[in-house]
């Protein structure tokens, strides 16, 4: 591998989309929620797939998922599907393990969202560059810029909280095949409920390194971000296309 800031690096990516999206109250799974001329999802991986350094990509579905055979590209070769289980966690471990025959402990996995539809090709291009040759990995966060308050039970602030050094952790996040599957198994028998996997890395004692991410790569939780996500994928294809005229 390669470290030379800007290389290629080689990666596999896993995307647990096994949710039902419930809190958004919509007809079908959120990330099958129609988006700028396709579906969250097909947005969340188009970056993904196409960097040179993607070796593979595993998308980890509910089992009675009846959305994904209707997507163009259910039926393309690169992308391999699995099923998940009830959370986040038990998802990602089976992506994890319909890798183990092509991965080496030492390769570089990559977790990403399904319902992230506004990754930008630099932020993915920046997490790789700083983390290649890292010893544990990390994942693209934001510095929180918003003043923090505590609610009482009556919804009345209750304290106004310190931002410094508090991040918004989002995806993809990049660790080494070998350390994440322990980790994600570790977390398990230890019967604590991870929300992603920088914190089953961090409960088996390592740091994960913060890599700063644009805030426009936000995770679709209600219909409002569904309309800031439109917004930022038409900003950015209008910019596309004017610079092609030029």
């Amino acid at each position: 591998m390669s470290s030379v800031p800007g290389s290629s690096v080689r990666f596999w990516v896993v995307v647990p989309a096994a949710g039902s999206g419930q809190r958004m109250g919509a007809t079908r799974p959120k990330q099958y929620l129609p988006l700028a001329g396709r579906t969250v999802i097909e947005w969340a991986l188009e970056v993904l797939r196409s960097h040179p350094g993607c070796q593979g990509t595993t998308v980890v579905l509910a089992p009675d998922d009846a959305y994904w055979p209707t997507l163009p590209l259910s039926s393309q070769s690169q992308l391999a599907i699995t099923h998940g289980g009830a959370e986040r966690a038990d998802s990602v471990r089976a992506g994890l393990a319909a890798l183990r025959t092509q991965c080496d402990d030492s390769d570089w996995v990559l977790v990403h969202d399904a319902a992230r539809p506004c990754l930008a090709a630099e932020d993915l291009q920046r997490l790789l560059d700083e983390l290649q040759e890292d010893a544990v990995g990390g994942l693209l966060a934001a510095p929180l810029v918003d003043t923090l308050k505590r609610a009482d039970a009556a919804q009345r602030v209750e304290q106004t909280l310190s931002r410094e050094r508090l991040w918004r952790a989002q995806t993809p996040q990049m660790f080494r095949y070998g350390l994440l599957q322990q980790a994600l198994a570790a977390a398990t028998r230890q019967a604590v409920a991870v929300t992603d996997e920088s914190q089953a890395v961090e409960l088996a004692g390592f740091k994960p390194r913060l890599v700063v991410g644009h805030a426009d790569n936000l995770k679709i939780t209600v219909n409002a971000d569904l309309e800031q996500a439109e917004r930022i994928l038409n900003v950015r294809r209008a910019v596309k296309e004017g610079a092609r005229t030029t």
